[in-house]
């Protein structure tokens, strides 16, 4: 486990942008933290880092957010609605299995549908309302790698 402390949503930002040019196709991310420790904000981060134009916003009420116009695909998933259980019936899998990038906030509820390996990525807020701290958690090879070579 790697932990950093980000002293701006700008910095969140570009750590996320970092992160997001040394994703490849079928990447999961899973975000979690409380409201408003900046996890739609690193999102917007990992979009920039995949060459996506569009305005990312929360994916709440929707649950599954699609954007397609960047390097790769980006599929935010807000799965805190699902806390009561639904998930599989959402088909992540495909998702997850697919040409794109995952990302999924509150994950906690679709447990038994993640992959073996995924980058879980765990958001605390601070006395600073400016800064926050991430940890970094690599299931697999592959995110230890990513982890090692842009987090630092």
């Amino acid at each position: 486990m790697k932990t950093i402390e980000l002293a701006s949503r700008e910095a969140t930002i570009s750590l996320g942008e970092a992160l997001g040019k040394q994703l490849t196709a079928g990447d999961v991310l899973v975000l979690d933290g409380d409201l408003g420790a900046g996890k739609t904000t690193f999102t917007k981060g990992l979009a920039k880092g995949l060459a996506i134009p569009d305005i990312i916003k929360s994916p709440t009420f929707t649950i599954i957010h699609e954007y397609h116009d960047g390097r790769l695909p980006l599929y935010h998933m807000d799965a805190y609605r699902l806390e009561n259980g639904g998930g599989e019936d959402l088909g992540l899998e495909e998702y997850f299995d697919s040409d794109g990038v995952s990302v999924v906030e509150w994950a906690e509820f679709v447990e038994d549908e993640l992959p073996d390996d995924f980058l879980a990525i765990h958001f605390k807020r601070t006395a600073d309302e400016n800064k926050r701290i991430l940890e970094f958690d690599p299931h697999g090879n592959h995110f230890d790698q990513l982890v090692a070579a842009v987090v630092r």
